[in-house]
């Protein structure tokens, strides 16, 4: 598991930077050899979704075989084969869509508090 955290802590490092809080867990499925780890992260709600399926090697070593990531209820998920691709899309994505999605949800809000009112 150890290589699961060093490709996860540059992740982590931008998530934190930018204000995310996150949480983790693991699973291992039953009639799989792949684990799992997913990690759910956002600003006000965990609402993002990161999946990344690994399994080992002969020698123990862990390998990547897929990262899904899941922003704000995404149906279809982008796949991503190593993190460096995963960090640019974050860069590049992330905060405009968080920044917009919680706007739409103020929005959502507001009119409902409003159309209650009268």
């Amino acid at each position: 598991m150890q290589e699961v955290f060093i490709i996860l802590s540059r992740t982590k490092q931008f998530l934190r930077k930018n204000g995310f809080f996150y949480k983790k867990e693991y699973m291992r499925p039953l009639l799989t050899p792949e684990n799992i780890y997913i990690f759910k992260f956002g600003k006000k709600q965990l609402d993002n979704r990161l999946i990344v399926r690994y399994s080992h090697k002969w020698t123990g070593r862990q390998r990547i075989n897929e990262i899904d990531l899941r922003l704000h209820k995404q149906k279809h998920p982008r796949v991503f084969r190593t993190e460096a691709e995963l960090l640019n899309y974050l860069q590049s994505r992330l905060l405009n869509h968080d920044a917009k999605v919680h706007d739409d949800l103020d929005d959502e809000e507001q009119e409902v508090s409003n159309g209650a009112s009268k």
